[in-house]
């Protein structure tokens, strides 16, 4: 099994994943890609901003801007090494690319002529960058779908006063977490004193479990694809108006009290 990595962050999943890949997997990686992810920012990309604006609200666009580093997984980087620092150590191709949909990283993936190729820490990728290798692409989504599409991890499951989360690896497809699922984990949030606290512990659960997970997706790669199912009709999220904030806050206190 030959398979491509696609990814936008420098020092996140990827850097945790391909350690595991490399030892415990019985693929090849051929690829590893890294987008700078260098966006247009033209009529469209501001109106989609002022859209987004508009649905939450400026306090929860700048509340968004402040609790993105909840998200980082901190404490793991520290353990972690630069995604091209870690393919150079482990002998593996390593090409860097200004963003995602360019023809260089379909290029790349082109002359990988990969089975699989799995996307980390990206944003939407289209089809002519997805159906590239062989069986297509797949995603760790890192909460459970199709309940929570596109959404943060951890938050808006204590939104809908919910005691668990999850992580999700599936088929990617034309839309966002919306592809067939391969695997998917659900387990207990572990509460914190904080709501950013039990986030920021609750991340580095879900990818420690996403990286088991991944790696039982690609030895089993056949059997999973052969079992995947439909997502059926889901729900999808986005940052948090202030007011959504505030119930996270008030179901936040109240699921960590009945614990």
């Amino acid at each position: 099994m030959r398979i491509v990595i696609l990814t936008s962050s420098r020092k996140s999943t990827a850097s945790y994943c391909l350690p595991l890949l490399k030892k415990h997997s019985g693929a090849e990686i051929v690829q590893v890609i890294y987008s700078q992810g260098k966006i247009i920012k033209n009529r469209k990309y501001y109106w989609k901003r002022l859209k987004k604006i508009w649905k939450i609200g400026l306090p929860g666009a700048l509340n968004g801007i402040r609790i993105r580093s909840w998200f980082d997984g901190r404490e793991l980087k520290k353990n972690i090494d630069d995604i091209e620092k870690l393919c150079h150590e482990l002998h593996i191709p390593f090409e860097e690319v200004p963003a995602i949909n360019n023809p260089r990283t379909i290029e790349l993936m082109k002359s990988a002529n990969a089975d699989i190729g799995i996307s980390l820490s990206n944003s939407y990728i289209p089809k002519k960058v997805f159906s590239v290798p062989r069986f297509g692409m797949i995603n760790i989504h890192g909460e459970v779908l199709p309940d929570f599409q596109n959404a943060q991890s951890i938050i808006w499951q204590i939104y809908e006063n919910r005691p668990e989360t999850g992580y999700t690896i599936h088929k990617i497809d034309n839309k966002i977490d919306t592809g067939d699922i391969l695997l998917q984990e659900k387990y207990p949030i572990q509460f914190q004193d904080s709501l950013e606290n039990t986030v920021r512990v609750m991340v580095e659960v879900t990818l420690e479990k996403a990286g088991k997970g991944l790696v039982k997706v690609i030895n089993e790669f056949e059997r999973l694809s052969h079992d995947a199912k439909p997502q059926g009709k889901g729900k999808t999220y986005t940052t948090p108006s202030i007011g959504q904030f505030l119930r996270m806050q008030r179901n936040f206190k109240s699921l960590k009290n009945k614990r």
